[in-house]
């Protein structure tokens, strides 16, 4: 694996591992019942998703890069073009989406909030949205069915549950960016020892957010779940804006290095 694919995937881990989504998720999860178990079950499975990944994409290639200027490399770089223009338009989309109305602490207002006479479907805790709320807003970028199966997973983990953590990590990823990825281990090199060492980098990169948050609440509990929920009340008010820099700047590295690869 040359030079330039480490650099890509190293670039591509750090934009997952900020995305700040997944992270407000997991502060409700190891600040839940069980929350240190809770949390290792979430790691584990955020981690599996990369394992996944990481596996089938060099199953198709056989562990080897594709020839340049070969028809697989063309397709390959063809591919990467299109992951790229999609993690542009959905910023773009993301960017033009109104931002939700903001009450004094920070937090989005519920629907119900703007239609008299309704109560609060759910409660919060220490001025952090419940994990049912946050099913329902936080992860709006997922898909309708996504929201759906992140409430019914949620409700579990309140009721002590562990093993939903690990479907909520499934649903959480930010698989837009786990397509460049896997787009850029298509160039991997499994005869090299460094390639291992890299992916592995790759997989830590990309969940060293989490392990940081979990390690934080198994050493100091009651400081680290205050501060974390703190943490996620500020990171509500710019994921909007990471969302979209993230994804924009990894869409037009992408973008570029294809149109150079295609017509070079």
């Amino acid at each position: 694996m040359g030079s330039p694919m480490v650099f890509d995937l190293l670039l591509i881990a750090l934009a997952i591992t900020l995305d700040p989504l997944p992270l407000m998720a997991f502060v409700l999860v190891v600040a839940s019942a069980k929350g240190v178990r809770t949390g290792l079950a979430f790691i584990s499975g955020w981690v599996a998703c990369f394992g996944v990944v990481i596996a089938l994409v060099l199953t198709l290639t056989g562990g080897r890069p594709p020839e340049p200027r070969s028809p697989p490399s063309t397709l390959h770089l063809v591919a990467k073009l299109l992951v790229g223009l999609s993690l542009i338009v959905y910023g773009v989309h993301r960017h033009r989406r109104p931002v939700r109305e903001r009450t004094p602490r920070g937090r989005a207002l519920p629907a119900w909030r703007h239609r008299p006479g309704k109560a609060d479907p759910s409660a919060s805790v220490d001025g952090a949205s419940s994990p049912r709320d946050t099913s329902s807003h936080d992860t709006s970028h997922h898909k309708s069915s996504h929201g759906k199966s992140s409430s019914f997973l949620t409700s579990r983990m309140e009721r002590g549950a562990i093993w939903p953590a690990a479907g909520l990590a499934v649903l959480l990823q930010p698989w837009g960016l786990v397509g460049a990825g896997a787009a850029t281990v298509v160039d991997a090199d499994t005869s090299e020892a460094t390639t291992w060492l890299v992916l592995v980098a790759f997989c830590v990169l990309a969940t060293a957010t989490l392990l940081a948050a979990e390690l934080y609440v198994a050493l100091r509990p009651a400081p680290a779940q205050r501060r974390l929920l703190g943490l996620r009340t500020w990171m509500s008010d710019h994921a909007q804006q990471a969302i979209v820099f993230g994804s924009v700047l990894i869409g037009l590295w992408l973008t570029g290095k294809s149109i150079a690869g295609l017509i070079g």
